[in-house]
């Protein structure tokens, strides 16, 4: 049986064993990749991050969702070592930050060793290097590079060979991506979305076992959008986890297994799609359950949520 036959099927389990679960936050996962614990980040007076416990479900896509300023991308900085957290250097028993990956603690990693031990991220703002060519974007994703050791890449046959090997991992994913066309050129000549297929083409280069999508489909031209949520799901369907953070919620019911839901930094909900969609904890923090009350120092979330809504509106009538 070909892997586009036994995909269905693999998902229906998938989904099956995750519809058994409860729907709480922080909920225990049949095969969790990534493990999250008492992980915590203050700008100042402002609680940006407050999560006590997360798990990820491995070979799974999951939304993480919730309003401007909920603390996505704090969270995805913090676990992916580009930022540290407040508790991080507490005595051990005294509330440390701890997070694992595939069995590894990370929570002592910098982002490059993160990286090699296969958890890959990408960028709200893409991070492609303008003055560099598509194809050396790429063989810069590439792990266990000989050539990069200073006295190595002094003697060609020491390198040469995996130089060809990335070369053409390169070349497959490129044309996977439908930027072949384009690997000449310069990164800085792309097109936003072009931008958002090369960051994740890249960030595939080094055959990642997770890979986080900090708003995939942000300034992306509508034509491409069907391209990206094709490429994540084609991910799943070999394998990789998925961990994604968007506001398209067409998109999150689209494509996602399980979601998240994070409201001032906290983990609000989780569970499947639709039924996530409907909690009341959910509805309360999308559409502001509250809102005939005056405004107090609780209410902070349901403004935060009608400015994004109010943005989203504005984006898909542009």
């Amino acid at each position: 049986m070909s892997d586009a036959q036994s995909y269905p099927t693999d998902r229906a389990a998938l989904r099956a064993a995750l519809a058994g679960l409860d729907q709480t936050p922080g909920v225990p996962k049949p095969d969790p990749i990534l493990t999250v614990d008492r992980i915590e980040r203050q700008f100042g007076g402002l609680q940006a991050v407050n999560v006590e416990h997360l798990e990820v479900q491995r070979g799974a896509i999951t939304a993480l969702i919730g309003p401007n300023g909920a603390g996505k991308t704090t969270f995805f900085n913090l676990i992916t070592g580009f930022d540290r957290p407040s508790n991080g250097k507490r005595l051990l028993g005294g509330g440390d930050a701890r997070w694992t990956f595939d069995g590894k603690a990370l929570n002592r990693t910098g982002a490059s060793q993160v990286a090699r031990s296969g958890m890959v991220r990408t960028f709200q703002l893409t991070k492609a290097l303008s003055r560099m060519t598509v194809l050396e974007n790429m063989l810069i994703g590439a792990n266990d590079q000989p050539g990069e050791n200073l006295f190595v890449g002094l003697i060609g046959p020491l390198w040469a060979k995996r130089e060809r090997e990335n070369i053409a991992r390169a070349d497959e994913l490129l044309a996977r991506f439908k930027l072949d066309a384009k690997r000449d050129d310069m990164a800085g000549d792309l097109s936003g979305g072009q931008k958002k297929l090369l960051e994740m083409a890249r960030a595939l280069m080094s055959n990642p076992a997770m890979i986080m999508l900090d708003e995939p489909m942000a300034g992306v031209n509508p034509a491409l959008t069907q391209s990206l949520l094709d490429h994540i799901q084609a991910l799943r369907d070999e394998g990789t986890t998925v961990l994604f953070v968007e506001h398209d919620m067409h998109m999150v019911r689209h494509i996602s297994d399980w979601v998240v839901v994070m409201a001032q930094g906290t983990i609000i909900a989780e569970g499947e799609p639709e039924r996530v969609m409907a909690s009341e904890a959910v509805v309360d923090a999308y559409l502001g359950a509250h809102h005939d009350r005056d405004l107090g120092d609780d209410d902070v979330l349901t403004t935060g949520v009608i400015r994004a809504i109010a943005t989203e509106v504005e984006e898909e009538t542009r």
